[in-house]
């Protein structure tokens, strides 16, 4: 039986803590729908780690303290960590699908979803679409 949860991305959890992303009101009509369905957010250490490095890069600190409360203070997002075997297992997605320009934290997620039965991503990266989710997000053209 296919997860309920929802798998959250980079993108979507940058998009959500900053106004000025072209994707933050879109985000935000998600996840309020998410919530509303009782449906949970399921991000994982890997994604954490590079959102506040983008909104610490892009926003400035302020951007990136947000997005670490909102993980820190949000009932509905469960982390989930990545650990040696789902590294591994990274390791090996990673090398068998070399043709796409995956990154690694892709990789991570691909691993973690599949495992969680978990179709659905909150996302504008399209390498989501190509290795077989759901995208919640419309496509952004650098992804």
């Amino acid at each position: 039986m296919a997860s309920g949860d929802v798998f959250a991305d980079t993108s979507a959890l940058y998009a959500f803590v900053d106004r000025r992303d072209a994707f933050h009101i879109k985000a935000g009509e998600i996840v309020l729908g998410l919530v509303r369905a009782r449906r949970r957010l399921v991000v994982s250490d890997y994604v954490i780690a590079e959102a506040v490095n983008l909104a610490n890069a892009r926003g400035g600190s302020p951007i990136a303290r947000r997005l670490i409360d909102l993980i820190d203070q949000t009932a509905g997002i469960r982390i989930e960590w990545i650990g040696l075997a789902r590294f591994e297992q990274a390791k090996a997605f990673f090398r068998k699908h070399s043709d796409h320009s995956y990154s690694f934290t892709d990789c991570t997620s691909f691993v973690l979803m599949r495992e969680l039965k978990i179709k659905d991503a909150l996302t504008t990266d399209r390498h989501f679409t190509e290795a077989g989710f759901r995208a919640l997000l419309p496509s952004a053209s650098n992804t």
